[in-house]
């Protein structure tokens, strides 16, 4: 590059030397990309008004509809309002070449709740009932199980109570979870039944933001929220969207931010229902050819390089945050985004892998131009990006050629967790492998460390605690009466936990029910289980009982966190090694004022054991041996710890801190 200026990402690491001009190419092409949607003197916010201008919108004399629709030859409203039959007065009209319909009536003409959809006929001579794509209520018919779009104007809007809110990010703490599936009972939960039993929950556990799953709109519950028909509305099966503005205010009123999961990477491939074939075109939003289908998830993939796609999502990107006020995103899919293979079958080994031609541009391009949309329409919302491959820059910022997300999820992570439970005998976990994969990450790019997400619960899979406990979890789960692997499991889950939130350099993230080892996999309502719902709802009722194990575990995590936030953006403070002896099976780490001590040994306690820390006393601050915690509590945590002097030291001010740690156990020591 001669004497120019290394671009950000490249200064910071000089390993992507060699990639320097992809790396450009890439950032150049953003801001081209941002130059021509917006005439090169506009915004992207004023781009993104896609939501404003097409669907149903009540107007000061009545009503106007509009549809992107450039393959129709005709398009009608049918509904309630007219028996659900074709007249003349509901057929929408042409508007020149723009490929754009619309349909202006009178007040009378349509009513608040009144169901409709389009009739398009098109020009290969087929026809058919279809949901308009950017309409904002779809509702199914109990009945019938159909779903048809809703007109919803309700006489008064939501009046929000909460107008200025920021997400507090001095850790970002997650509490990952679903609405339909967030009751005890075996139903579909609501908006409602969630704001009042689980945000609660979320408050009193010191989680201070909630993703929320399977908000936009999915014909097929199983899906968990995955195969999207229509983007733009709330999925009504969960209530009405005064509903979900109200528990997204009342989070809002008790400190918790609202992160939305934000399907843009595949859509489903409904056609009544969703974008398959809008208006005789199965390519209006997707990709032709080999690339239309996606192979592994029974889906449409988006064609990010259409003008249309990319105003339809960005318009997406701005309707969550403005009319529900969304905090943010976490975007599902991205490795599958990235990727002409969607990542299957990839190994990304090395940088090279991630610059050899098999990405697609065009979905980089989107990417990089929804985070710079998002954080213009507003400057404290979150993104997180789900990627598996480990793209360079992903988290790292627009001006230094990054992509522009907040975090990414640091998804090796879980992975390592359960591959050692797995494969790997207690008395072989090593806490040199430990620390290295919880710190090991891209510097300058901030991440969300977690042990498991949904990903992990589902069936099929298992959560920790099942890979720890298995079956005992039925039988030996009651105090008084645990089993070796109850004990060993209850043990390890809250080590597991502590090493994971302790080390983050951004945030944390827990899927409800995980913090105190929710028993059994989600599966979801379906032919193969009799649409039960059995499995598909969080027994809240089991950490309530005193009775049972479990409390001992959801007790621990919010102390947990209540000890991390008690040091202030403790996720920058640098995450030092002390200590770590394989042998010994002991790791200890400090962060700041506090010392993370870990025994992993299954069998042996060490009476005496000595680190080298700055001089002073330490105060016990959490031990997952304390009774308290369903440990045996060997320690007595009231002693105030004194460093011995050692003249060796004593010129770095360091002297010796000795404990008493016990197999299986983990400590928090806070200077004093």
């Amino acid at each position: 590059m001669g004497t120019e200026k290394h671009i950000g990402l490249v200064a910071d690491d000089a390993w992507l030397a060699p990639y320097e001009d992809a790396i450009r190419g890439r950032h150049d092409h953003a801001v081209w990309k941002i130059n021509q949607l917006t005439g090169g003197s506009g915004s992207l916010s004023d781009f993104a008004n896609g939501h404003a201008y097409f669907g149903l919108h009540r107007t000061q004399d009545g009503w106007v509809f509009r549809e992107r629709a450039p393959h129709a030859l005709d398009i009608f409203l049918i509904g309630d309002f007219n028996g659900w039959q074709e007249q003349q007065r509901y057929r929408c009209q042409k508007l020149g070449d723009t490929g754009n319909w619309e349909l202006k009536l009178p007040a009378d003409a349509i009513h608040h709740g009144d169901l409709y959809k389009m009739k398009v006929k098109w020009s290969a001579g087929g026809e058919g009932e279809r949901i308009p794509a950017w309409c904002q209520r779809v509702v199914q018919d109990e009945q019938t199980k159909i779903f048809s779009a809703q007109v919803w104007a309700p006489e008064t809007p939501y009046a929000w109570q909460q107008d200025h809110f920021r997400p507090n990010r001095d850790p970002l703490l997650i509490y990952e979870c679903h609405i339909g599936m967030a009751g005890d009972a075996e139903k579909v939960s609501t908006y409602k039944e969630f704001q009042e039993n689980v945000l609660p929950r979320v408050k009193r556990d010191g989680y201070n933001a909630i993703q929320v799953m399977a908000i936009q709109e999915h014909p097929y519950y199983g899906s968990f929220g995955y195969h999207v028909s229509s983007f733009f509305a709330a999925s009504s099966r969960f209530g009405t969207p005064e509903e979900l503005k109200e528990l997204v205010d009342t989070a809002h009123g008790m400190g918790i931010a609202v992160i939305m999961d934000l399907v843009h990477s595949h859509a489903a491939r409904n056609e009544a229902e969703g974008l398959g074939n809008l208006a005789g075109d199965p390519n209006q939003y997707f990709y032709p050819g080999d690339r239309h289908d996606h192979p592994a998830w029974d889906s449409l993939c988006f064609d990010y390089g259409k003008d249309d796609v990319i105003h339809f999502l960005l318009s997406n990107c701005k309707y969550w945050l403005e009319e529900y006020h969304f905090d943010g995103f976490r975007f599902d899919g991205v490795t599958s985004m990235l990727y002409y293979s969607h990542g299957l079958g990839e190994d990304f080994n090395g940088y090279g892998d991630y610059f050899n031609g098999h990405q697609d541009d065009n979905a980089i391009c989107y990417l990089t131009m929804a985070n710079e949309l998002i954080h213009e329409v507003n400057p404290d919302a979150i993104t997180i990006a789900e990627d598996v491959s480990g793209m360079p820059g992903l988290a790292a910022p627009f001006a230094a050629g990054g992509y522009g997300f907040d975090y990414r999820l640091a998804m090796n992570i879980p992975d390592y967790w359960i591959k050692l439970i797995k494969e790997k005998k207690d008395e072989d976990w090593h806490p040199s492998g430990i620390y290295w994969e919880l710190t090991n990450r891209r510097q300058g790019e901030r991440t969300i460390s977690y042990c498991e997400s949904h990903d992990q619960a589902l069936v099929g899979d298992k959560t920790i605690i099942f890979r720890l406990i298995d079956a005992d979890m039925y039988w030996h789960f009651r105090k008084g009466d645990e089993s070796g692997a109850v004990t060993r499991g209850i043990a390890l889950h809250k080590m597991i936990r502590l090493a994971t939130a302790s080390t983050m350099n951004g945030g944390y993230l827990n899927f409800m029910g995980n913090e105190f080892g929710h028993p059994e996999w989600i599966d979801f309502p379906r032919e193969g289980n009799g649409w039960s719902y059995k499995y598909a709802r969080r027994q809240w009722h089991l950490v309530d009982d005193q009775t049972l194990c479990y409390h001992w575990l959801g007790d621990f995590d919010q102390a947990m966190l209540h000890v991390l936030t008690s040091v202030p953006s403790i996720e920058t403070i640098p995450v030092q090694e002390i200590w770590h002896d394989d042998g010994d099976q002991v790791l200890a780490y400090a962060r700041g004022e506090l010392v993370f001590v870990f025994n992993f040994s299954p069998t042996r306690s060490f009476p005496d054991y000595g680190f080298l820390v700055p001089e002073g006393k330490y105060k016990v601050v959490l031990n997952s041996d304390a009774k308290a915690f369903g440990g045996n509590g060997f320690a007595d945590d009231s002693v105030v710890h004194t460093t011995n002097y050692d003249p060796l030291y004593a010129k770095d001010g360091k002297g010796w801190l000795k404990l008493y740690i016990p197999a299986r156990s983990a400590v928090v020591l806070k200077r004093c």
